[in-house]
């Protein structure tokens, strides 16, 4: 086996539930997870796992303040120095003029900012190739998965014991 690669047993449950219980009892018993997979966003998971708040509305804002900050500055400069000239009555400096061009350039700034730095965080870029470990998460299965890689056969007996007594439909051993 090459250092790139993994020996992964995972276990396939029907239900979320049941891998919530399953996840309480591999923290209960201290075994390490490698990740666990959802066809779609399981309540009440993140904290069992440990992970953190995600900190991309931080990220949000500052695209967002970015692009008011753009906008504004451009709009100054453009009808104050580079094209100053008055229409409707109104002064060179309009800031109530400015504001529907700002609102568009926050949102514009913010959502693509985001979407970048997201793809960036989860890998998610053109020509990346994914490890699917089982087809069938994202249609109707859950998954736990632990990373056996150089383990002894002894744990990895245990850990199927794991999966039988927690209500896994399925254990697998794959390797990516």
């Amino acid at each position: 086996m090459s250092k790139d690669n993994k020996e992964v047993l995972y276990g396939l449950y029907d239900d979320e539930e049941i891998l919530l219980s399953a996840v309480d009892k591999a923290n209960e018993e201290h075994f390490d997870i490698m990740d666990v997979q959802t066809p779609f966003p399981v309540h009440g998971l993140d904290p069992k796992l440990g992970l953190a708040e995600s900190r991309l509305h931080i990220a949000g804002f500052i695209y967002g303040a970015l692009g008011t900050l753009t906008a504004f500055l451009f709009m100054t400069w453009v009808f104050t120095r580079d094209w100053p000239i008055i229409f409707g009555g109104k002064p060179y400096f309009s800031a109530p003029a400015f504001i529907p061009i700002t609102f568009e350039l926050t949102v514009l700034f913010a959502s693509v900012g985001m979407v970048v730095t997201f793809y960036t965080i989860c890998g998610l870029w053109p020509g990346v190739q994914n490890v699917h470990l089982d087809d069938r998460i994202t249609d109707d299965k859950f998954c736990i998965a632990f990373d056996v890689s150089g383990q002894e056969e002894s744990f990895k007996d245990k850990l199927k014991g794991f999966f039988s007594t927690t209500g896994a439909s399925e254990v697998n051993i794959k390797n990516i």
